[in-house]
């Protein structure tokens, strides 16, 4: 066998090269930098659990502490865009350059989440062709949605952040990194509104697989937040069995990821308009301009002897000239009473966790009321004439009572964004993706 036998002095080039690629690779790791800054309001009250984090990698982030302050560090390059957002402001992005030694302040400018106001300005002249010009109105505004809302796979990556007041004090937030999969399918039978032909209707698979999740607490306020939500007899455990009970608690289901789909899959614009576009009698055009047209939906819905009672308001605002939509409001007031209490199959239970019960009052708990107040807002973007999802906003106030007269309040703030879309060349996601269960990670905050 013939050998090589190589040179020495090309033994130490060799190593005098590993040697600086080691101290390169060393610097490299060992040069991150801290970043702290501080978010406030425009009257420069702090905002707590606003949300802090790199655009080109979402898992580098934080969230604000209930003075405002954020610490975050990363080896990203200093040209590298930083977001901070919260529900009810506008998103602020800003270089990593523009944050100071010091703590810099950002500051957030309202956006809160609203409907649309209702100015109804009926002409009496043309009210006896009111009927008619609505059927040729809504017909224009579907064929438009189905223009422009596209019929082929779509992929979103979104940062979703689901808070929890307790007492009206922000105790807690769940943020999770996603990757969704938007397949839309054949639903049911009904005329097409573009051919007047019947066939069957298209509706929205979604496929939701977390990728990264964090649950970010103020010690004091969660302690306040465990006594508050907690039953008697958790509140009796000593501080030891107490905070085991929490911990296994935060894990035992994947709470965050049945919460977040459900939000992602709110609105289903195309789908809800083609199904209640059938009664005229529930429309009316609001706040008419030359820019935009609000399009509003209003119905009550009542089952089961009043058991079940629903009433929502829906606002499409379109563009007054194309009538494709432009953003979506929704308001909805829901009432639900169970006389004898009924216990809830495994992915409600899974919803109660992130109110942080423990295994056992999740398990023993049988719900019998149910009030609810839900604000919810959609932005859309538009990529190559098509229209996609670009952010979602939802305030949450109810009341679960469950038949042990266990009153659960609940009030959260939600917001969804779009971090990456993609259009071309989607695959469905397999089924081991979809099923599989996300770690958190319990991150304290300032």
């Amino acid at each position: 066998m013939k050998t090589f036998e190589i040179p020495k002095y090309r033994n130490i080039e060799i190593s005098k090269y590993l040697i600086i690629g080691a101290l390169l690779c060393f610097a490299a790791v060992s040069t991150a930098t801290e970043y702290i800054g501080r978010v406030v309001d425009e009257k420069g009250v702090p905002v707590s659990y606003a949300t802090v984090y790199m655009a080109d990698d979402p898992v580098i982030g934080t969230a604000t502490g209930s003075n405002g302050l954020f610490r975050l560090e990363t080896n990203l390059p200093i040209f590298s865009e930083l977001i901070v957002s919260f529900i009810g402001y506008e998103k602020q992005t800003l270089l990593l350059s523009e944050l100071h030694e010091d703590t810099t302040v950002i500051v957030l400018k309202e956006q809160p989440i609203h409907l649309e106001e209702v100015v109804i300005a009926a002409n009496p002249a043309k009210q006896k062709n009111k009927r008619r010009r609505m059927q040729d109105l809504l017909a224009a505004v579907y064929r438009q949605m189905q223009s422009d809302f596209p019929m082929t796979a779509t992929a979103y990556h979104i940062v979703s952040d689901v808070r929890m007041d307790a007492e009206d004090e922000p105790w807690g937030m769940e943020q999770m990194i996603a990757h969704v999969v938007v397949l839309p399918q054949q639903g049911h039978i009904a005329k097409d509104m573009r051919t007047g032909k019947k066939g069957s209707i298209p509706t929205d698979s979604i496929q939701f697989v977390a990728e990264y999740c964090k649950r970010f607490f103020d010690a004091d306020k969660r302690t306040q937040a465990d006594s508050f939500l907690a039953s008697n007899a958790l509140e009796h455990m000593d501080k030891k069995h107490k905070q085991k009970m929490m911990r296994r608690a935060a894990n035992a289901v994947d709470s965050g990821v049945v919460v977040h789909r459900a939000l992602f899959a709110m609105g289903n614009i195309r789908y809800d308009f083609e199904q209640s576009m059938k009664d005229i009698r529930h429309w009316e055009v609001t706040n008419e301009s030359e820019d935009e047209t609000i399009l509003t939906h209003t119905e009550t819905i009542t089952k089961y002897l009043g058991c079940f009672k629903m009433t929502f308001q829906r606002h499409y605002i379109l563009d007054s000239h194309t009538y494709s939509v432009k953003r979506f409001s929704e308001h909805a007031d829901v009432y639900v009473t169970i006389p004898f209490g009924i216990k809830l199959n495994a992915e409600q239970l899974q919803m109660l966790n992130l109110l942080n019960m423990g295994e056992q009052q999740i398990e023993k708990f049988r719900l019998k009321q149910i009030s609810a107040s839900v604000d919810l807002n959609t932005i859309y973007q538009h990529k190559n004439e098509d229209t996609y999802l670009l952010e979602k906003n939802m305030i949450m106030n109810a009341h679960i009572v469950g038949a042990r007269q266990a009153d659960i309040p609940i009030h959260t703030k939600a917001t969804q964004r779009v971090t990456k879309l993609e259009t071309e060349n989607v695959q469905p996601l397999k089924k081991d993706q979809i099923t599989r269960r996300i770690k958190r990670e319990i991150v304290p905050i300032l």
